[in-house]
């Protein structure tokens, strides 16, 4: 298991860590098997998403903060940060992906993403390879 860390600037951004990723698959030297990205906070998540347009990222996180408000009069954690929360169960904590031919298996736009909704913070992600 290896730790990438990453430090977000914004509230609400998604951070592309698809080449941290990909430099974990290379050092374990695993060819064929599975890959776990996880994010072991409560106001982040991992997604896998498009990674070539900038605006879908921009998307997203516009139509998540519109379903899901920062401030709402029915929201009672003290730290002001339920959105956060919700937002990080409705994305998820984690993604598994495929490994083959040495390398994480993605589509031809797809990336690898750390979601912050609760930053700017010092943030990590576990990644676990399994294989041969």
């Amino acid at each position: 298991m290896e730790e990438i860390r990453i430090e977000t600037r914004q509230r609400q951004e998604m951070v592309d860590i698809t080449g941290p990723v990909r430099a974990v698959v290379e050092r374990a030297g695993i060819r064929e098997g599975l890959l776990v990205v996880y994010s072991p906070h409560t106001t982040g998540a991992v997604t896998v998403n498009e990674n070539w347009d900038p605006d879908v990222q921009r998307d997203l996180l516009h139509f998540l903060a519109g379903a899901v408000p920062h401030r709402h009069p029915d929201f009672r954690h003290a730290e002001g940060n339920s959105d956060s929360h919700i937002l990080t169960s409705l994305v998820g904590p984690s993604v598994t992906l495929v490994v083959s031919g040495g390398s994480v298996r993605l589509g031809q736009w797809q990336g690898i993403f750390f979601c912050e909704f609760d930053g700017p913070r010092r943030r990590s992600v576990w990644v676990q390879v399994v294989g041969t």
